[in-house]
């Protein structure tokens, strides 16, 4: 068979195809694709160009429908060395970064043809050439591989060998082939044959982009497909209507074959919304309904008397008499107060009482009932009763109890009293009436006495002690006498003695020298004895402490004369000690040369100014001058509550004269103390007592003159704030913590005013009081900071134990203490507080956390926590300890966080940089760069310079704010080019971040 033979056959194989044959792949649901070209749609010739012009010829054929479909064909079978080219027309790419082409073809099996040369082929190959404009002539570009690019070669799945003249026809190959990047306005295709019998049936050409669609709440723009088959080109999305971000930021990557993948972030519908459409609008909650927060639960109807005033609702309203508490969740019914109790029963045992009760019968509707016992006295006058005292005790407690009885005791004998039982629930205090209670009345008996309260030493000698004390608080009647009992300290209590005494004094006789001897007292009326005291522990003189006593003495006892003498030199050493106390302008005063060593420097007019206690040559006069003495008669301990480096802590009551009784903390010494340890301890005493500032704990007063040894401060109900904060986590706002912060802040402040340096600032020496008041505690680490240079600092001559998680580097290593290293531990306290009291640095030893701080490694932020709050923090860590912030600028700047609230609502992200160290080194820092240009060569990514320019990112100012589309937007296509890009430019954002935060 010739090559005519074979074209005819050819040509009536193409007029008889079926149209199915010309149906295209469809897509994926995800990918839309957009056709540039369709060689089926032409109405009339294609009109391709040609070469050689005996080579590829344009033959015309029938669809179903009987419209006219062109198509091109070659058969040169027999003619060696082929080379017939064909060239579409210009085609414009439309944006399109990557093209595909689908074909539509059929070729002649070789072997079919009879005495078919050695040249005959079954392949052709597919050829572009890229153009701004329509500028192909017949003869340009050249018909040769460059400087057209070729795409692939093309082989035939299937080929045929006869053709079925009945009407069908077999074996369409159809193959897509696909390339890029392009970047020029349009291009040209070109199928070369060189020695193929075929037929190109259909061609199109088109590319693939990602549809709009709603992912995750949100909307995505149409996006064209990358440059390459493996490009993921990032889309950013908006949340609809009443949606708002949850996840940040939100992305979905549309893929080189046009399908959406890898959503990153999502919204939800904001509270008072919900989603309907599988998402895709946030509808408002009708009237009834609400929801409280952002998420994709539902609308919930009101519960039970409460009701919504609008669409869109975020809470229910209680109805008139219901009320809701803050601790309630929405979804709760709102709940009104309970009735009284009910069934009292009272129980009277001489001057105690024991109240029991049933519960309301109504607890409106809530499960948190307690009880308050108010306790009314009804003297037999007639001037009405009155609420009782503050001696009166209630076990196990008066207000908020949870079960049905109480215990009262301590009350007045032969005294008409008045307790009202008030039952209360969450919302009582929300209603503008009083609670509901249940009222009765009680006589008490006869009693005895109440316990004495404390014992005083008076005098000692080596077989004999002299005891006083008070009268006991609740006498109930004549105190008729004292028992006192007392056994040595090493014997067993069953093995006392007891001794009457008529007064509240007694001397004990018989004793042994040196010897330490227990003593309790009680009181005895007509009623009976009333309860022991607690136990008091105190010493015999040993003979040598008693004869040396007698010599020191012996001058002041020889006669009447000479102790005139005595008392004229006395008079006259005091009032020359008064004098040298009271002069300023005696060169001589060493009191004066020590307070004007401590005033010198840059210090106010008329500030006071810390003096070390320490610089005194008798520690004692430390005590005298800056401790209160108070008598022992006026402290009452009651219970204790903890141990310290010297004795135990207990609570107790402070009654002086004049005054109001009230709580304290009592620290005392334990015996068989060193004069040194006694010094140590009172040393704390003598810093607090310089202290007065609401944010400082207060000393109350020292007792030194009786045993044990005491200092007395303020009673902080809520203890040490790193356990205060571990018992109460996540209960508090973020501005509630501030406020703390800021307490402490404002202590130190203080402190860094009167030039006195803590050393251990840490949470654990921050009290807390019933009002969440924060006061800096625990000086037992303080030392002066001295003032000759301008930067002043104390030098610790001595090694110690540092605490190593909350001290700054140059301590650590120099031992040098500055206000600055306070501010150091100041922001160790901060994470301590917004991280409810985690320990820094969690398990990491102490030489890693100082090897971590040496290779810049700061806490990250807590979870929570406002990136305000974390910056501050790296302010206080700054290693340079010039560059951190005064106690000063750190109040100010808390202040303005308590003023704007929203400057606390930005969080930082959990896959910030900030859990890197301070300036991430794997980054360079962009401040050693003088131009864009040096800066894109460091990060290695130079050919994008240009790209730069153009777009007018030329400032670093203008890079550092750069998004994702800006940086699509200059060219940057690969997804590795992209996140490299980025990630400098955010590492550039934190360094001058940095930057401002210091030059502030």
């Amino acid at each position: 068979m010739n090559a005519l033979a074979l074209h005819s056959q050819m040509l009536g194989m193409t007029m008889i195809m079926n149209f199915l044959c010309f149906l295209w792949i469809l897509p994926s649901v995800w990918a839309v694709e957009e056709v540039l070209m369709d060689s089926t749609t032409a109405t009339a010739e294609l009109g391709w160009t040609i070469y050689p012009s005996q080579g590829w010829e344009e033959v015309s054929g029938y669809d179903e429908n009987m419209n006219t479909i062109r198509t091109y064909q070659v058969c040169n079978v027999f003619d060696s060395s082929q080379n017939n080219w064909v060239r579409t027309k210009y085609i414009r790419r439309r944006g399109a970064q990557r093209i595909h082409v689908q074909m539509k073809f059929s070729v002649r099996d070789c072997s079919s043809i009879p005495n078919v040369p050695g040249s005959c082929k079954e392949t052709f190959n597919l050829y572009y050439y890229e153009s701004d404009s329509d500028v192909a002539t017949k003869s340009s570009p050249a018909w040769m591989e460059n400087p057209w690019i070729k795409v692939d070669t093309i082989a035939a799945d299937e080929s045929f060998s006869q053709v079925d003249l009945g009407g069908r026809i077999m074996k369409i190959n159809s193959e897509i082939r696909s390339f890029g990047p392009v970047s020029r306005n349009g291009f040209y295709l070109a199928f070369q044959d060189y020695g193929a019998c075929m037929s190109l049936i259909a061609v199109r050409v088109f590319y693939r982009k990602c549809p709009r669609v709603i992912q995750n709440g949100a909307l995505f723009p149409e996006t064209l497909s990358g440059a390459e088959s493996t490009s993921l080109v990032a889309a950013r999305g908006v949340c609809v209507p009443n949606g708002e971000e949850v996840d940040v930021p939100i992305k979905l990557y549309c893929n080189g074959d046009g399908e959406w993948m890898v959503p990153i972030g999502r919204c939800m519908c904001k509270a008072g919304y919900e989603a309907v459409d599988n998402g895709t609008i946030c509808k408002a909650c009708v009237s009834g309904f609400f929801k409280a927060a952002q998420g994709e639960h539902k609308c919930l109807q009101c519960p039970i008397n409460s009701r919504t005033t609008t669409e869109g609702a975020t809470n229910c309203v209680c109805r008139n008499g219901y009320y809701r508490t803050d601790s309630d969740p929405a979804q709760m019914p709102c709940t009104t107060v309970p009735a009284a109790p009910q069934n009292v029963i009272s129980i009277v045992n001489e001057t105690s009482l024991r109240l029991e009760w049933s519960p309301p019968q109504e607890s409106g509707g809530r499960d948190d009932v307690v009880y308050n016992i108010i306790c009314k006295s009804c003297g037999s006058g007639r001037s009405g009763c009155t609420r009782c005292g503050d001696n009166v005790q209630f076990v196990p407690r008066q207000l908020g109890l949870t079960d049905t009885r109480v215990h009262i005791s301590d009350l007045l004998a032969h005294t008409q009293y008045t307790f009202e039982i008030q039952a209360v629930n969450g919302v009582s205090d929300q209603s503008p009436y009083s609670p509901q209670y249940t009222s009765v009345n009680i006589t008490t008996n006869q009693a005895a006495p109440s316990a004495v309260s404390i014992i005083h030493q008076v005098n000692r000698s080596p077989t004999s002690i002299t005891l006083s004390w008070s009268q006991p608080d609740q006498p109930n009647g004549v105190i008729l006498d004292y028992e006192l009992q007392y056994y040595e300290k090493n014997q067993a209590e069953w093995n006392s003695s007891l001794s009457r005494s008529q007064t509240n004094t007694a001397v004990i006789r018989g004793l042994r020298p040196g010897t330490i001897y227990v003593f309790q007292v009680r009181a005895r009326t007509v009623a009976g004895f009333g309860r022991f005291s607690g136990k008091m522990y105190f010493q015999t003189m040993t003979e040598e402490e008693y004869n040396s006593s007698i010599q020191e003495k012996l001058p002041l006892i020889i006669g009447s004369s000479a102790a005139g003498v005595v008392f004229i030199l006395a008079v006259t050493v005091v009032i020359i000690v008064c004098r040298s106390r009271r002069s300023s302008d005696r060169p001589d005063s060493e009191y004066t040369d020590k307070l004007q060593h401590y005033t010198s420097g840059h210090m106010s007019p008329g500030m006071k100014i810390y003096i070390d206690p320490f610089t005194y040559e008798d520690p004692n006069e430390a005590v005298r001058e800056f401790a209160k003495e108070i008598e022992i008669s006026c402290v009452k301990i009651e219970q204790v509550i903890g141990a310290g480096e010297f004795g135990e802590v207990c609570s107790g009551n402070l009654r002086q004269p004049g005054k109001r009784e009230i709580l304290v903390a009592i620290k005392t010494l334990k015996a068989g103390y060193t004069e040194r340890q006694r010094r140590d301890f009172l040393s704390e005493a003598s810093i607090m007592g310089q202290f007065d500032h609401p944010n400082i704990i207060h000393l109350e007063g020292v007792v030194t003159k009786s045993s044990p040894v005491m200092i007395i401060t303020e009673f902080m109900e809520n203890g040490s704030l790193d356990s205060f904060l571990r018992q109460n986590d996540g209960q508090f706002t973020v501005i509630q913590l501030v406020g703390m912060l800021r307490g402490i802040a404002a202590g130190m402040k203080y402190l860094c005013d009167m030039n006195y340096v803590h050393r251990d600032l840490a949470a654990r020496n921050i009290l807390v009081n019933s009002n969440l008041v924060c006061k800096v505690s625990d000086f037992g680490l303080s030392r002066f900071l001295e003032d000759d240079t301008s930067d002043p600092t104390y030098t610790s001559a001595l090694g110690g134990k540092i605490p190593i998680r909350w001290t700054a580097p140059e301590a650590i290593q120099y031992r040098k203490f500055t206000s600055s290293s306070d501010c150091w531990s100041y922001g160790i306290v901060m994470w301590e507080v917004m991280s409810y009291g985690e320990r820094p640095y969690w398990d990491m030893s102490n030489q890693d956390v100082i090897n971590a701080i040496e290779q810049d490694y700061r806490l990250p932020p807590p979870m929570d926590c406002p990136s305000a709050l974390h910056q501050l923090m790296l302010d206080c860590w700054q290693k340079d300890r010039n560059n951190r912030p005064k106690f000063s600028q750190i109040v100010n700047t808390l202040d303005k966080m308590i003023r704007n609230p929203n400057s606390l609502k930005a969080m930082t992200p959990l896959s910030s940089s900030v859990h890197l160290p301070l300036l991430d080194r794997s980054t360079p820092d962009f401040s050693s760069f003088s131009n864009v240009d040096e800066w894109l060569d460091a990060i290695k990514m130079s050919q994008y310079k240009e790209n730069f320019s153009n777009e007018g990112f030329t400032s670093f100012d203008a890079v550092s704010q750069m998004t994702m589309e800006d940086i699509l937007r200059v060219g940057v296509t690969l997804a590795g080019h992209q996140k490299k890009i980025l990630n400098s430019i955010q590492s550039m954002r934190a360094q001058m971040n940095q930057i401002t935060s210091v030059e502030v």
